[in-house]
Order: structure tokens, then C-alpha cells, then sequence
């Protein structure tokens, strides 16, 4: 419809002709599936150039994670992009506002995934023995006493939910987070702390893809894109005291 159209040009926040960006809202789908009729790639007609090209999905975000979302103009660009994320060469970083405080400042969650059986089949869980090797670094920005820090993360391998899992395995789900126990709720909290289910926080998952960095595929120099966090998000960073226009590589010195 003329409506989603504008809906899809209104979230391009990069087009250089090979490389188009989007910052992907909280609870829109990527591609299709059970129960899911609105997605991105359902809306990419939207985003075709003057020759009628329709850009093509790179990689992919949860329904539930806002931000960065590469799409390619054409199969050679998607290619080298794909071939990018496979090499790990991209630098994807997310922020988060976690539950609890982490009890390292910094450092790196090494523990494989796999998808869970049974009833619990849309869960990633922990295997030491079946599970795919999964790690992601983490540090800390800000922290708002013991209660909740803003983090970020670089997943260094690209597993379903990798960043969700590996927060609650670290005892610090990030906040929001339904499926993984993200969720403040009364006697949460410590008594000698500020209570979060009294804050002015968004009702939805706290993860953001925030930037993500590469070699550019076509032009010489770096491809290097940061997504806003929406105002919904800007509310709850400000009401926990954090700073939303934080602009600091926190990964600098982190080796690829």
C-alpha cells in the first residue's frame, strides 16, 4: 500500500546506490512467517531504484530488536556482505539496558546455543555438548546502582537470540525481555535500591542494533552506520539516567 511505502522510505537512514540501511522498529518482522503477515522483505518494493531493482535482505534482526538492517541493491553487493558476516569481519554492536549489574565491567560470554525442544522450541538454550559456538563481548557503559546498566555487546558469532541467552546466563536479562526473564516485577528489586517497576520505562525488549561497521563493498573506505534509538527507547535511557548520545567506540581496542 502507498502507506507501507512510505512507512519503508521513511526508515532508510543510509543509501550510497549499493548499500541501503534501514533502522528497523521494535516489532516488525524481517521476513515471514507463522501468524506474520507485515514484514520488511514484504515492503522492499518500496526501496526499488529507477531501474525497477528491488534490494535484497543481507541479514536479519528479531522481531523484537530495533535498529541497523543492511539491504543490497544487487545479488553481487549481497554477496560480498554475506560474505563479510560469514568472515565475522563486520563489527555489530547492540546496546541494551540489562536488569542487574554485571559483575565484570567488561568481558566475553563463551557459551554454545542450540534451539530447544518440546514446548520450549522458540527458546535458544545453553549445550556445552550439542550446542553451536556462540560469544559475545560485552562492556559496560553506564549503571544506575546494582538495578540496571546500559551495555553494549558485539556478538562475534551470529546465533538466533546469541545476545538474549547469553544476558540471562550472566544473570543480567535484558530488560523487557519476555522470553528470557527480562521482565522487573514486584520484590525484583533490593529495597535499598530504586524500584524499576515504578519507573517510566518502554514495554518492549531493551535491544538495540546500534552500529554496525565493515569494509565497503564497492567504494573504497569503510561502510559505517548508527541506527538512533527510537523515542520510545530515548524515554527509558533517560529515566535510568543514561546517556542516549553516548558516541564512544567502546570495542576500539577489541581485535576483529
Amino acid at each position: 500500500s502507498d502507506e507501507d511505502a512510505d512507512f519503508m522510505r521513511s526508515l532508510v537512514i543510509h543509501d550510497d546506490g549499493d548499500v541501503i540501511a534501514i533502522n528497523k522498529p521494535y516489532g516488525l518482522a524481517v521476513q515471514g512467517g507463522t501468524k506474520i503477515g507485515r514484514h520488511v522483505d514484504g515492503m522492499l518494493d518500496a526501496l526499488m531504484n529507477k531501474e525497477g531493482v528491488r534490494p535484497r535482505l543481507v541479514h536479519r534482526l528479531d522481531k523484537d530488536t530495533s535498529g541497523v538492517l543492511l539491504l543490497a541493491r544487487s545479488a553481487k553487493v549481497a554477496k560480498a556482505l554475506g560474505e563479510r558476516f560469514k568472515s565475522r569481519e563486520i563489527r555489530k554492536i547492540y546496546w541494551a539496558v540489562v536488569t542487574r549489574v554485571p559483575e565484570s565491567q567488561a568481558g566475553a560470554i563463551r557459551a554454545p546455543i542450540i534451539k530447544a525442544g518440546g514446548a520450549n522450541k522458540e527458546r535458544m538454550v545453553v549445550d556445552d555438548k550439542e550446542g553451536k559456538k556462540s560469544v559475545t563481548e560485552y562492556e559496560v557503559i553506564e549503571h544506575a546502582h546494582r538495578q540496571a546498566a546500559f551495555l553494549a555487546f558485539w556478538p562475534r558469532t551470529g546465533r538466533t537470540h546469541q545476545i538474549r541467552v547469553h544476558a540471562e546466563l550472566m544473570g543480567c536479562p535484558i530488560l523487557g525481555d519476555k522470553k528470557y526473564k527480562g521482565l522487573p516485577h514486584e520484590g525484583y528489586h533490593d529495597p535499598e535500591e530504586f524500584d524499576l517497576t515504578q519507573m517510566e520505562l518502554a514495554d518492549r525488549l531493551h535491544l538495540h542494533a546500534h552500529r554496525i561497521t565493515c569494509s565497503h563493498p564497492t567504494q573504497k573506505g569503510a561502510l559505517d552506520i548508527v541506527a538512533p534509538l527510537s523515542p520510545e527507547l530515548k524515554k527509558s535511557w533517560k529515566s535510568l539516567g543514561f546517556d542516549s548520545s553516548f558516541k564512544g567506540d567502546i570495542f576500539e581496542n577489541v581485535k576483529i
